[in-house]
């Protein structure tokens, strides 16, 4: 497929511009202007809705393909939400209009459904109060930290220099971390799937300032022993920090506060199916504990005693900004509508189904994929290609032979701690049809590993590019048309 600039003939037009109502010159230093004109593709209004067309059209998508990408939760986003979004009384509204004088009257309706969503998110997690505002999980994770830091400095823990985390955590944990300030402990897992209680007492010292993991386990398994490992941070004083990566295994179920964490950050376009994807739009807003609330992030919306809602900036010990304005407001919008839609007993439905499509697929597959963990899984199953691999077939090889079959691979060699990793997370909102597909198409893999393992290296067949170099292309991108053209 060619790119829109290959298509460009010179000369074409595909639009019209009006009738100019200012001066054709502008008033602009020199420095400010041009030198040439901008090198934009000129093609006919046709030639664009073509392409673009054709474009998404080779795109995967979880509106069109069954999406399992483990601890990714791709589930289907519903569609009244975005037109929620879509509402002038939200999308017209200017971020600067709550701190105008007079503003805050005319945004009591946006400023509700900052404040609600804490209230209610705080009550999912069982924390004490929430920060609306990171932008990504990330986001999320090094606002937990500085929020960890800012404990211990508080408190003159000038010695807590460790932050543990398990061989399993998404590489997200041990780099926001890092970036915060702090040395990383890893710490194996053990033959369960979850941290290893022993080798965890082994490392947890004074010097321990806290401990980042999911519960469940990115092994796909919750971990029984979860009130004992905190009792053992804490005993440190240290911070139990909770990765809301996995969060919709257990929604409604188990309240991360209950178990004894201090700190938790969510992925508002995971568990509460905002779009995400390619980079955003993403919303990691982040709760805590009683004694890390006075460190929060400013502004913060507040409930007046005359219940009109307003910003409130005086907190003399937050961390200050970490965001500019409210956060991605129009992620928490839609999940604000998502939870008002399904309510307390939905959200306990959502967990309860999103866990038994997971452990449908386990029992499906279990004899013909080696389980990494042959328990219970939670909302994610975690398959190993270590007997495909006898034959010669890899799991990235597995992987391309999905494509052929309309499905979006699953997460491979991720976790790292399981060989040949496959990680398949179906999430509640696909039906047992699909399910099936997907199975089916797994099998047929299989049993192409025994008849054809040669075969998955012509694999997919059905795209433009079959075998790209992966690590290159990761590496060198190159987006940029004219800079390869020239």
């Amino acid at each position: 497929m060619k790119l829109i600039f290959e298509k460009s003939v010179t000369g074409r037009k595909g639009l019209k511009f009006p009738a100019l109502d200012v001066p054709a010159t502008a008033q602009l230093p020199k420095a400010c202007l041009r030198q040439d004109d901008a090198r934009l593709p000129e093609v006919s209004e046709l030639d664009v809705v073509r392409h673009f067309t054709q474009l998404s059209q080779r795109n995967f998508s979880v509106d069109a393909n069954f999406y399992p990408l483990g601890s990714c939760t791709m589930k289907y986003n519903p569609k009244f939400t975005e037109k929620v979004a879509a509402m002038p009384g939200f999308a017209d509204l200017h971020p600067l209009l709550p701190q105008l004088k007079g503003g805050e009257k005319y945004t009591q309706g946006a400023l509700e459904v900052l404040y609600e969503s804490e209230r209610w998110l705080c009550e999912i997690t069982g924390m004490k109060a929430m920060t609306m505002q990171p932008l990504a999980g990330a986001h999320g994770e090094l606002t937990g930290i500085m929020l960890m830091a800012a404990y211990h400095k508080a408190k003159g823990n000038t010695h807590k220099k460790y932050v543990i985390i398990p061989d399993s955590a998404h590489g997200t944990n041990p780099a926001s971390a890092a970036v915060a300030g702090y040395e990383i402990i890893s710490v194996p897992s053990d033959k369960k799937g979850v941290i290893d209680l022993a080798k965890l007492k082994a490392v947890v010292n004074e010097e321990t300032a806290g401990l980042m993991m999911t519960c469940p386990d990115t092994h796909g398994v919750f971990n029984g022993q979860i009130d004992e490992v905190s009792k053992l941070i804490h005993s440190v004083d240290g911070i139990m920090y909770y990765d809301g990566a996995n969060l919709n295994a257990i929604l409604g179920r188990c309240r991360p506060g209950d178990v004894g964490f201090d700190v938790v950050h969510l992925n508002l376009h995971k568990t509460f199916a905002t779009p995400h994807g390619g980079g955003g739009p993403g919303s990691g807003p982040v709760g805590v504990g009683e004694r890390l609330e006075k460190f929060l992030p400013i502004s913060r919306v507040i409930r007046r005693s005359d219940g009109m809602y307003a910003l409130n900036y005086d907190y003399p010990d937050s961390i200050g900004y970490i965001a500019s304005f409210y956060g991605a407001f129009g992620v928490i919008l839609k999940a604000y509508a998502y939870m008002l839609l399904l309510g307390c007993e939905g959200l306990k439905q959502t967990t309860d189904h999103a866990v038994l499509n997971a452990n449908y697929l386990l029992h499906r597959l279990k004899g013909h994929y080696q389980v990494a963990f042959d328990r219970i899984c939670m909302h994610e199953c975690l398959f190993s290609a270590s007997r495909q691999l006898e034959r010669g077939v890899h799991a990235i090889d597995i992987a391309k032979f999905l494509i052929d079959q309309n499905i979006h691979p699953p997460t491979v060699y991720f976790p790292l701690t399981v060989k040949e990793a496959i990680m398949v997370e179906p999430t509640e909102t696909e039906s047992k049809e699909t399910l099936d597909t997907f199975a089916e198409a797994m099998i047929r893999a299989d049993e192409l590993s025994k008849t054809d393992p040669h075969a998955f290296h012509a694999l997919p067949k059905t795209m433009p590019i079959s075998r790209p170099d992966e690590t290159k292309a990761a590496r060198e991108v190159k987006v940029n048309f004219f800079a390869q053209s020239v």
